[in-house]
């Protein structure tokens, strides 16, 4: 099996250039570890196959960056999770807090003639169900300037771009307070430890309500 179809290869490169896309610095080892929940040794041996097959570039005790050929493979494996999960909500009646791990089996396994059809059944989406770009057929990406909710001062109005999958629970918090991709928020009050905001647009605010601080940081604004 050539070592861009290696299911735990393509979890490393998917990983990797996911902890920077939202945020600048570059993973280490140890994050890396964290992430997948192996041991720090599995990541070290892992790193020496990558490097050696030109996928990341890496030095001892040093952050992990993608090659363009590595990138090139994490966009590939993104793109089929991306467009899986936006499959599974608009077409099999999932909820957007549902579909996180059932995209990470069916991205293996998927051939990339099912997810072209995907792809033109859904009309060419741009956007996942939480608001993460989904990469073309050819590797290009949008994107556009963005900051997150708890670090974004008061008067502050943006679209929601994104908001994290990590936490199901949250998905739900906020599925029911109104936010989701696309709503357009304002912000009346930003300490970190907790944000208060209001949906809607100038013209026509809804009533403003809090978050905790936690809950913000998983939710990523238009700057």
């Amino acid at each position: 099996m050539p070592a861009s179809k290696n299911p735990a290869i393509e979890d490393y490169l998917k990983t990797v250039y996911a902890h920077t896309e939202w945020q600048p610095d570059p993973i280490t080892p140890s994050v890396l570890a964290g992430k997948l929940g192996v041991a720090p040794s599995s990541v070290t041996e892992m790193v020496k196959k990558m490097a050696a097959a030109g996928l990341i570039a890496h030095v001892p005790y040093g952050p992990l960056r993608l090659t363009d050929g590595g990138r090139e493979r994490a966009l590939a494996v993104v793109r089929r999770h991306r467009l899986i999960e936006t499959w599974l909500v608009q077409e099999m009646g999932y909820g957007w807090d549902e579909v996180h791990d059932e995209a990470e089996v069916l991205e293996h396994a998927v051939s990339d003639r099912l997810l072209d059809v995907i792809d033109e059944r859904l009309g060419r989406p741009a956007r996942d169900p939480h608001g993460d770009a989904i990469p073309a057929a050819d590797g290009t990406i949008p994107s556009e300037p963005f900051l997150r909710l708890d670090e974004a001062p008061e008067g502050h109005r943006g679209r929601i771009l994104r908001i994290s999958d990590r936490d199901p629970a949250v998905l739900r918090e906020l599925e029911t307070a109104g936010l989701a991709p696309g709503v357009e928020v304002a912000v009346s009050l930003g300490d970190g430890e907790r944000v208060r905001l209001a949906a809607g647009t100038a013209d026509a605010p809804a009533p403003a309500f809090e978050l905790p601080g936690t809950a913000a940081a998983e939710i990523w604004l238009s700057a």
